[in-house]
């Protein structure tokens, strides 16, 4: 589905509230009854949103993510800007890892005027998207293709990775959780994603709002094993200490 502004909003006050009832809903944004029901229906339809008797909450799933084609709708106004915060920062003629993720994917589209760059990824649409750029070298990782978001995983990929030794790795997450961990829901992709971290010189993470607090089951990395973190609003105030422990630089896309 297209998210309309006030279903944006409305995951936001869900996932800032934990559960909500309809009516609540209703009164907060100035809307009828009927409407927010509709709204609720279409959102829970594309499996953002759970319902219960009365009201409605997050998914809450640790074993597995949202759907391929849902995360690429969702939040899609907060990635655009994470991904041209991101690229601002990245030089020309530098040499990257960027792995799985819709977050990624809005990054690498807005490469497309750099130049020099050398970029490793088992993404196939990262690739597809920058083989676009006649100034990019993109090299693709071997390994298996994952059908439902075209990554590429296993310990092909893994080894593959351990050849390189880059000035930036950019990883996308499912979620960062209150302590701090970075986590994720399929442990194949990890294993890659820990290649990465341990082959970059820095690595810098992009997360839009809705993964902070957000839980899964597989552990990817600990807050100070990463050097930036690119996300489209302020984090929860829960996590202001955490990067300021780990030393992280945290960029808020504007």
């Amino acid at each position: 589905m297209s998210l309309k502004p006030r279903h944006t909003a409305l995951l936001d006050e869900v996932r800032n509230r934990g559960t909500v009832t309809v009516e609540a809903l209703a009164e907060q944004f100035g809307v009828t009854l009927q409407t927010v029901r509709r709204d609720v229906q279409q959102l829970a339809e594309a499996g953002l949103l759970t319902r219960f008797h009365g009201g409605v909450r997050m998914p809450t799933s640790t074993t597995e993510n949202i759907a391929y084609r849902q995360r690429q709708a969702l939040q899609s106004d907060g990635k655009a800007r994470i991904a041209r915060a991101v690229a601002a920062r990245i030089p020309d003629g530098c040499s990257l890892i960027l792995n799985i993720g819709t977050t990624t994917e809005a990054v690498a589209r807005e490469l497309m005027h750099h130049k020099g760059l050398r970029v490793i990824t088992n993404n196939l649409n990262v690739a597809a998207i920058l083989s676009d750029n006649p100034h990019c070298e993109v090299i693709i990782a071997g390994g298996v293709v994952r059908p439902k978001d075209r990554g590429i995983i296993g310990e092909a990929t893994v080894d593959f990775i351990r050849l390189f030794k880059v000035d930036i790795g950019l990883i996308g997450i499912s979620g960062i959780e209150e302590d701090g961990t970075l986590r994720d829901y399929d442990y194949r992709e990890v294993k890659v994603a820990r290649a990465i971290i341990e082959q970059s010189r820095q690595v810098w993470v992009a997360a839009d709002h809705s993964k902070f607090g957000r839980p899964a089951m597989v552990h990817q990395a600990r807050m100070d094993e990463i050097d930036m973190l690119y996300t489209d609003a302020e984090p929860p105030a829960a996590f202001a200490p955490l990067l300021a422990d780990a030393g992280v630089e945290c960029v808020v896309a504007p």
